[in-house]
């Protein structure tokens, strides 16, 4: 699977989801796994530095999560510690990257079972749980995993697969344990013309993995 990212923080992918013969070509960096850390909240960890008695960034390694490094960063800039505000935002930033390119690796694992019809993936995609939910486009919304599962089995049981799905203008942002994806969906069942989306994918953080908690897309012009 392929997959670009382009300057700023957009990604670009080049195509996935509802039905059709995919030009599914996502390509994904390795990216370094963080160690996991105990602390009295849920963690988003990263390496840091800790510092020695001149203020300096020493060799011991320290998990902080994303709240606490935002909380030391502001800290920072109110000392005019600058030197150590600019290694926090570094950490910072090194984290939430990581955090979206793990919320795209769990989006594209989702057309990917989308594109092929594939009931068992896309079961071990989605969270578990009653509050999970599906808006497929121009029906009312379904809550509850198993009714979630089953309105897939449904939509598919008219298409042949595998389908073809392009993705366009893919934005990514990730809080904490909240991640979600937008983009445009140019859909196209087998003798069929193309048929366009716009899609919001809500993923949630469990136990170190992102799983979908809402997938919304709804009819636009083409």
């Amino acid at each position: 699977m392929q997959f670009n990212a382009v300057s700023a923080g957009r990604i670009k992918i080049g195509s996935a989801y509802l039905p059709g013969r995919c030009a599914f070509d996502l390509k994904f960096g390795n990216f370094t796994p963080f160690r996991q850390g105990s602390h009295t909240h849920s963690l988003r960890p990263c390496r840091v530095m800790s510092e020695d008695s001149e203020g300096n960034l020493s060799g011991e390694n320290i998990l902080l999560d994303e709240e606490t490094l935002e909380q030391d960063l502001k800290n920072a800039i109110k000392e005019e510690n600058y030197a150590r505000a600019a290694k926090i935002r570094d950490s910072l930033r090194l984290l939430q990257e990581d955090s979206k390119a793990s919320v795209l690796a769990a989006n594209a694992r989702f057309y990917n079972s989308f594109k092929h019809g594939d009931l068992a993936a896309m079961q071990t995609l989605w969270s578990k749980g009653e509050n999970v939910c599906v808006v497929h486009p121009g029906v009312s919304g379904i809550t509850g995993y198993d009714l979630v599962m089953g309105s897939w089995e449904f939509v598919w049981a008219e298409y042949d697969f595998p389908l073809d799905i392009e993705i366009r203008d893919v934005q990514v942002h990730v809080r904490g344990d909240i991640g979600y994806v937008t983009c445009i969906e140019m859909v196209r069942t087998k003798g069929s013309s193309w048929g366009k989306q716009f899609a919001t994918n809500v993923f949630e953080k469990v136990n170190g993995q992102w799983f979908m908690c809402i997938h919304h897309a709804s009819y636009i012009d083409l």
